[in-house]
C-alpha cells in the first residue's frame, strides 16, 4: 500500500446529519415496554435500536484484506438503520480460515482497511463489531459458489487443526491434532486479533464459538475425543474457550463489551446440547462476557436440524433465563412483528438479522416505520423519500 492509498483509507467518512435521528430516539411513539426500537446499553456502549446485522462470510477478501465490497456491503446497513453491524468472521491466523477468500487479523496489514469500514459504520449512527474466529477442521475450503469442496496444498490448500484427528467430511485429510503448545498459540492468536480490532475502531468484539469451527470442535463430544485437560469432561472440553474469553476479555477496555456466539445444539444424540450451553453461558459471564448470541448446529453434516420460523428463539430464552445474560436470537427471523415480538416477550436482547439483511439492506428502516416511528432515512435521499409533516 502506498501512501497515497493510505492516506486516502485514513480520511474520514463524510458525515451528513439526519435531523432528529439520534440513537433511541423515534418521533410519534409512545411506548411505555422495550420494544426493538429502544435503544440498549451495553457497558459504554448504546445501540441506537435492538437490531443487528449478523456476522455474514462474503468469500471476497484476499490474503485477509478487507476491500470496497466490505466497506459498501457494511456500510449500507448502517445507512439503513441498524443499530449493530458485525463484521464477518475473521479470522485469527492465517491456517484459520474457512476459504483463501475470508477476512483476516493476523497481521496489522489488516487493520487500516478495515478501520476504514468501522469509521463509516460508526459516521451512520451504528456500532461496529467484528466477530474473530479459527475455522479449525472445517478450513482449507474452496468458496461456496465454486461447490465449497477441500482445497489440496496444490489447489491453495493447507494442513488444518482440530482438537482430534476426525474430519468434518468423510474422505477428507485428517486434521492434526493440536498439542498444547499450539493451543497457547491459538489463545494467543485471539488476544491479538482482539487487540488489532481495538486498534481498527471497533466497539464490539465477538468470539466464534459456533457452527462447528475450532472453539465449538473443542467443546463437543462429537470432534472431541482428546483424553487430556481439553477433552472428556464438560470442564476439560470448555477450558479452551474459556481461556480464550478470560485472554480477550482482558485485552478489550471495561467500557467496551464482549460477546460469544454458541451453537445451542449440535441436533445430535451425543452431541454439545442446551443444557452444556447454559453451563458454558454462566461461565462465560462470569468471565466479563456480555451477550452470547445463540445460534445452533454446524458440527456435523449429518445433523438433522428442524428449520422452520425462528427455530432457535428458544435457546436464546432459556440461556438468557437460566444464565442470568443477555441474549441475541438468530436464524430464519425475517418480519418485522415476529422481530419485534422476540423482544417484548422477553426472548432475548438483541434479534441479529442475517440473510434477510442481504435481501432487504433497508429491512430496519421498514421496522420503524412498521412499529410506528418516522423512518430515518438518509437526509441524501430526500429526493426519494418525504418526512411527515410535524
Amino acid at each position: 500500500m502506498n501512501e497515497t492509498q493510505a492516506k486516502q483509507l485514513r480520511t474520514p467518512p463524510l458525515v451528513i446529519d439526519r435531523p432528529g435521528c439520534r440513537a433511541g430516539t423515534h418521533h410519534d411513539r409512545e411506548v411505555a415496554e422495550i420494544d426493538l426500537l429502544s435503544s440498549l446499553s451495553i457497558r459504554e456502549v448504546t445501540l441506537r435500536n435492538r437490531i443487528g446485522m449478523s456476522p455474514m462470510c462474503q468469500y471476497s477478501a484476499q490474503e485477509g484484506l478487507a476491500n470496497d465490497w466490505h466497506l459498501v456491503h457494511l456500510g449500507s446497513r448502517a445507512v439503513g438503520s441498524v443499530g449493530l453491524v458485525m463484521v464477518e468472521a475473521t479470522a485469527v491466523t492465517r491456517d484459520g480460515r474457512i476459504s483463501p477468500g475470508d477476512m483476516g487479523l493476523w497481521s496489522d496489514d489488516h487493520i487500516e482497511p478495515l478501520a476504514r469500514i468501522a469509521r463509516f459504520i460508526e459516521s451512520q449512527g451504528a456500532v461496529p463489531g467484528i466477530q474473530i474466529a479459527h475455522a479449525g477442521r472445517k478450513g482449507s475450503c474452496d468458496v461456496p459458489w465454486r461447490g465449497g469442496r477441500h482445497l489440496k496444498p496444490e489447489q491453495g490448500g493447507w494442513p488444518v487443526g482440530a482438537p482430534s484427528p476426525i474430519p468434518f467430511h468423510e474422505g477428507d485429510p485428517l486434521p492434526i491434532p493440536l498439542d498444547l503448545a499450539g493451543i497457547d498459540g491459538i489463545v494467543a492468536a485471539f488476544e491479538a486479533a482482539a487487540d488489532r480490532a481495538l486498534k481498527a475502531g471497533f466497539k464490539i468484539v465477538e468470539i466464534h464459538t459456533a457452527h462447528g469451527y475450532l472453539l465449538h470442535e473443542f467443546l463437543s463430544p462429537l470432534a472431541n475425543h482428546r483424553s487430556d485437560a481439553y477433552g472428556g469432561s464438560l470442564e476439560n472440553r470448555m477450558r479452551l474457550a474459556l481461556r480464550v474469553a478470560e485472554a480477550v476479555r482482558a485485552r478489550v477496555p471495561d467500557a467496551l463489551p464482549v460477546f460469544a456466539r454458541i451453537s445451542a445444539t449440535d441436533w445430535v444424540e451425543g452431541g454439545w446440547d442446551v443444557e452444556q450451553s447454559v453451563a458454558l453461558a454462566k461461565r462465560l459471564h462470569a468471565l466479563g462476557v456480555d451477550l452470547i448470541d445463540v445460534s445452533s448446529g454446524g458440527m456435523v453434516p449429518s445433523a438433522h436440524i428442524p428449520m422452520a420460523k425462528g427455530f432457535q428463539v428458544p435457546f436464546a430464552r432459556r440461556i438468557r433465563e437460566e444464565a442470568r445474560i443477555r441474549t441475541a436470537a438468530v436464524g430464519m427471523i425475517t418480519d418485522v412483528t415476529q422481530a419485534d415480538q422476540i423482544i417484548t416477550e422477553g426472548d432475548a436482547d438483541v434479534v441479529m438479522i442475517g440473510r434477510e439483511l442481504l435481501r432487504e439492506p433497508y429491512w430496519a428502516l421498514r421496522a420503524e416505520q412498521h412499529l410506528g416511528s418516522e423512518p430515518c432515512w438518509p437526509i441524501q435521499y430526500g429526493y426519494a423519500v418525504k418526512r411527515r409533516a410535524k
